[in-house]
């Protein structure tokens, strides 16, 4: 192999292959190289999705887009007006793959196969002459005058420009680090609720369509649909909830309390209605008579946890009673004992200081021709296909800056 090469970009995940493919269509004449350190890239888009590559998001107003990036919002809304989800779209499609939007604005490609984007990387990588170099882990980086050092386990290369898109990767933020950047400390961002609770030991699969979560004794809140698992509570609610407060629940090291409202009815207006239940319904069973819309499980724990037994009737209770199912139903407190991480994304908040890029090239402030793409950079999103979109668009830039 020559061991220079005019643009290298460390990290064979998608970042690296769209900035690659996108350097190499736009300026032919570049040699372009990818630097993976492991036998295969692109693993975690293998495996996103379910292993169908949850590609984008349907939502199309930059404004709107960047509400769902925690760290990242303010400095994304330049990009997005740049490269943006229709951009996302159309670029697929012009190289033959279609995507599709389901019901929850999620983008996956017609086939349901994370393959069909692999294939296609690959594809257009060989066509454009990029250089995939497998088995080149990253040792050092040394930034000269006017190109980049670096060390691998394969020998030393050179180049003019470099790129680092390796997504969470603690070996290549301590590289920057000695080059003279900030690293933000990186912590668990996409994250389940570990709770043991009487509540829902026994209803695991049990979903509630539509919570409020708040953190006790903080400014965290979320809402959505929300999921009883075997070891607590997952879904969007939820792994909003982790997102936004990545870094303050690290710092209670993810032991603290949550209050749900499981109807979206606030205490006095839960409790009028439940009065009502009481006159309407006196002499049928409190258990058997779902209310809400509430799962019937998850509604049947919530009336035993309020001093209520299974055989009482509507008429049969008191005000206390009541009371207590109001508080179960509006404001239900769960101790939060620690975090699972969520299928097979792990996705960090932390990274190189947002204050150090240039986000209308994303090229890092500190060293000239170097460049940043994914979630190298302290950005990192919820669930939904948000994160690889950040990573489309820090890309396309970058690669339209290198090609100026």
């Amino acid at each position: 192999m020559n061991k220079r090469k005019d643009i290298i970009i460390i990290g064979g995940g998608a970042a690296g292959f769209f900035a690659a493919i996108n350097i190499a269509e736009q300026h032919p004449k570049l040699s372009v190289a990818i630097l993976e350190r492991g036998k295969e890239g692109l693993q975690k888009v293998k495996v996103s999705g379910g292993g169908r590559c949850n590609v984008t998001h349907a939502e199309f107003i930059p404004s709107e887009l960047v509400q769902n990036y925690p760290r990242g919002e303010k400095e994304l809304l330049g990009p997005f007006h740049t490269f943006m989800t229709g951009d996302t779209i159309t670029w697929f499609e012009e190289r033959g793959v279609e995507l599709k939007i389901e019901e929850d604005g999620r983008m996956f490609p017609v086939s349901n196969s994370s393959q069909t984007i692999i294939d296609c990387f690959l594809e257009e990588a060989n066509k454009h002459n990029v250089e995939v170099l497998y088995n080149y882990s990253v040792k050092s980086i040394n930034a000269k005058e006017s190109d980049f050092s670096i060390e691998t386990t394969q020998g030393e290369i050179e180049c003019k420009k470099l790129v680092v898109a390796t997504g969470s990767n603690p070996k290549v933020w301590k590289l920057l680090q000695d080059l003279g950047h900030t690293i933000i400390q990186p912590v668990p961002s996409l994250f389940t609720f570990d709770i043991k609770d009487k509540r829902i030991k026994d209803i695991p699969g049990v979903v509630a369509k539509d919570v409020e979560i708040k953190v006790v004794d903080s400014d965290l809140v979320s809402e959505g649909p929300l999921l009883i698992t075997h070891v607590g509570m997952s879904a969007p609610a939820v792994l909003k909830l982790s997102a936004f407060g990545a870094v303050e629940l690290a710092k209670h090291n993810y032991n603290f309390k949550i209050e749900i409202n499981f109807i979206r009815l606030d205490f006095e207006s839960c409790l009028d209605q439940l009065k009502d239940f009481k006159q309407e319904f006196a002499k049928k069973s409190i258990v058997n008579l779902t209310q809400f819309n509430l799962p019937k499980r998850l509604w049947k724990q919530l009336v035993l946890a309020s001093s209520i037994d299974e055989t009482e009737r509507w008429a049969d209770i008191n005000k206390q009673q009541l009371e207590a199912l109001t508080l179960q139903l509006t404001k239900a407190e769960f101790q939060v004992t620690g975090k699972s991480t969520f299928k097979e994304e792990f996705v960090t908040a932390g990274g190189v200081d947002l204050k150090e890029v240039n986000f209308k090239t994303f090229e890092s402030r500190r060293i000239p021709n170097l460049y940043f793409a994914g979630e190298v950079i302290n950005v990192d999103a919820v669930t939904g296909g948000f994160n690889f979109q950040n990573a489309w668009t820090g890309a396309y830039i970058v690669s339209r800056s290198i090609t100026k």
